[in-house]
């Protein structure tokens, strides 16, 4: 029996993965050379020397950093909302449907759209993403489309209670809504990715109908129907 034969053995496969490609993707920067710098900026390796010496210097050092973002697809679901004020009203659909019951509202009778149903004022609307699994059934059960689900997946702190997304938090951060169970955002052909979605009219598969038209649906149509069944 010789010894050190197993750790040789075990030594050869470490050397051996040293010397094969790293398959580690850096993120959210990588870290490129002179070659690498240059390709990112769409110019020759001489090119990048002369008109952006101070990122060639950067590049040759290895202190030079390039943006690196994974190509995702629309439908993408990321771990935060993207919610719409001005197409809520206040109906709590979504807290009711969340099997987790992390969504809190409070409202108050805000006395708009009573005839088509009345909509009420929002005090509170707070998501706690922290507890939250993400599986989007207060999405689907909103009837207005106000509450969609976004396409970033950067959302992590060091504290709980910065993952409670707040009234404000919802309405302040940028509106990249995933398509995911938005078919009307598809046939836009809208990407998250490439562009945001700050009219909410375009968000919504329909717009609330307008007392005259539910008078003339509801109302005068109705009578027109009744004095021909005479």
């Amino acid at each position: 029996m010789v010894y050190g034969i197993g750790l040789a053995k075990g030594m050869g496969v470490t050397l051996k993965t040293i010397l094969r490609p790293s398959f580690t993707v850096q993120y959210p920067d990588r870290r490129v050379g002179l070659m690498g710098a240059a390709k990112a900026y769409g110019l020759s390796t001489p090119g990048l020397i002369f008109k952006r010496p101070v990122k060639a210097v950067r590049a040759v050092l290895g202190f030079e950093r390039i943006e690196v973002r994974p190509t995702q697809a629309a439908r993408f679901r990321g771990n935060e909302f993207t919610w719409y004020e001005d197409r809520c009203t206040g109906c709590a659909s979504c807290a009711k449907y969340c099997p987790l019951g992390i969504i809190k509202i409070v409202t108050l009778p805000g006395g708009i759209n009573v005839q088509e149903g009345e909509s009420y004022a929002i005090d509170t609307f707070d998501i706690d993403t922290g507890r939250c699994m993400f599986c989007a059934l207060c999405v689907e059960a909103c009837p207005y489309d106000a509450l969609h689900m976004g396409s970033s997946f950067e959302r992590g702190n060091y504290q709980r209670m910065d993952l409670v997304l707040s009234k404000d938090d919802l309405i302040a951060q940028p509106k990249n809504p995933s398509t995911w169970y938005r078919p009307q955002m598809e046939e836009q052909e809208y990407s998250p990715f490439r562009e945001t979605l700050d009219d909410f009219k375009k968000a919504g598969r329909h717009e609330m109908p307008s007392v005259e038209s539910l008078t003339k649906r509801w109302v005068e149509d109705r009578k027109t129907d009744e004095a021909v069944d005479d």
